[in-house]
């Protein structure tokens, strides 16, 4: 193998010229040869023992040499790639030069490499670091979450039913008078308000009365699955029962009953410091975030297209997992939304960009900084995430491997060297309304004059 030229093209891809020789194509013909014997019957011979020679001789010299070429392309392409110790990030698109022949072949393959990065601002940053402020309705919203938790469903009867009851249901759907599948339910227990059925259906449970039975004119998305997208249906409904939530009140049993401690004012001097504590968290985020972002704005590089796309793969194989988690077929969310895959990576294009310059910029700042994470770093993690998931240090290491929590560690260093040097910005507050006697006396002389 010889690599004829070497040449870098726009977008970070390098075009290279790879000459296989006769020797190597040599070796290859008979590789293929040994390969395709087996399938070739020649008269005289056994089934897969004809001579290479007798082969060529009644199918033409050339019988091997597309597998040939399979066999010797990889090998001379790996090669070409280590000489010229090229960092490759995607597949070459790759083209024959001329004939080949016994003496060989060449061909072209423009390679996608690792671009080369140029560093910009990632030192003396700043920006707006949120502030800490917990007010009486975070408390009050925290607790009702709690209240929820410990409230339980009662019937009612002496009403309708109405937002935020639970309702329990019969219904079946009908498309032209003919019943269609999956529009049937039988006491079903369905939340008023919670957006779970089609648009339009919990609105017109809602003022039923129960055993009242009702027919719901319903029209469904466009974007639904394709046997029901934009068609009008009726749903029959009967009402059997009607739940409400009981909450708790909010007293000192309340407190008792949900927390380790024995007044509401104590739980809720405990809801505030971790409300804090959570705003402090997200405020230091979303501080580490923007200052990153600049730092990856900053840099001046040519993204080869086939590390966004391969970002864009990795997206979606996200959304995969997720919707799976949920018990959602990929297939079958793409069926009922009416959406292309192609739709799916053409909007996850601008993410991956940004997250693809992210991973470009953390890599840029680790070299730059020369930072390393000692085993002695690497094992006082294991041991600190142990302790933290109250597991064997040993079961940790088993999941997870020093390589990975050794990348993590010098991640947060190269963090830690934007954040360290940055400077901390307060949120922008709104204008004050004037509340001085001089405003006053000029909002005053500004409504006689307009007398």
């Amino acid at each position: 193998m010889t690599v004829k030229s070497c040449e870098k093209i726009e977008k970070s891809r390098v075009v290279l010229t790879i000459e296989v020789g006769a020797a190597e194509f040599e070796a290859a013909i008979e590789k293929s040869y040994l390969k395709m014997r087996k399938n070739i019957n020649l008269q005289g011979f056994r089934p897969g023992k004809a001579p290479r020679k007798m082969i060529e001789k009644m199918y033409g010299v050339e019988v091997f040499f597309e597998e040939a070429i399979n066999i010797a392309f990889p090998e001379a392409y790996e090669a070409a790639l280590k000489e010229k110790e090229l960092q490759v990030v995607g597949y070459p698109e790759v083209d024959m030069l001329g004939e080949c022949t016994v003496e060989g072949f060449t061909f072209t393959a423009i390679v996608p490499v690792y671009p080369e990065v140029t560093l910009g601002e990632y030192k003396g940053l700043s920006a707006i670091k949120g502030e800490v402020k917990v007010t009486e309705d975070d408390v009050a919203l925290r607790l009702n979450d709690l209240a929820e938790r410990q409230s339980r469903l009662v019937t009612v009867t002496d009403r309708a039913a109405m937002l935020g009851d639970t309702a329990v249901i019969d219904f079946e759907g009908f498309l032209e008078g003919v019943p269609f599948e999956g529009g049937k339910g039988e006491n079903h227990n369905l939340e008023l308000g919670s957006g779970t059925f089609v648009p339009g259906f919990e609105e017109q449970v809602i003022g039923m009365q129960v055993g009242e039975e009702k027919d719901l004119d319903i029209t469904f998305p466009e974007q639904y699955t394709p046997e029901l997208a934009g068609k009008a249906v009726v749903f029959k409904v009967k009402l059997n029962e009607i739940k409400c939530k009981e909450m708790p009140e909010l007293d000192d049993e309340f407190a008792k009953d949900v927390s380790e401690f024995d007044t509401l004012e104590e739980l809720k001097a405990d809801l505030e410091k971790k409300i804090a504590e959570e705003q402090s968290r997200a405020a230091e985020q979303a501080f580490t975030d923007a200052l990153m972002a600049q730092v990856a704005e900053n840099l001046t590089v040519e993204i080869p297209d086939a590390m966004i796309e391969t970002q864009c793969k990795q997206f979606i194989d996200n959304f995969k997992m997720q919707l799976a988690q949920q018990g959602i077929p990929y297939e079958e969310y793409l069926k009922m939304t009416g959406t292309e895959e192609s739709a799916l990576l053409e909007e996850a294009r601008e993410p991956a960009m940004k997250q693809v310059r992210m991973d470009l910029a953390m890599a840029a700042i680790i070299k730059a900084e020369n930072l390393t994470a000692s085993d002695e770093e690497v094992e006082a993690e294991y041991k600190k995430m142990a302790e933290q998931y109250s597991m064997d240090i040993e079961m940790v290491k088993k999941y997870l491997q020093a390589e990975q929590v050794r990348d993590e560690l010098i991640s947060r260093k190269a963090i830690e060297v934007v954040t360290s040097s940055a400077k901390a910005k307060k949120p922008r507050k709104t204008a004050a309304k004037k509340t001085t006697k001089k405003a006053e006396k000029e909002a005053e002389e500004t409504v006689t004059a307009a007398e």
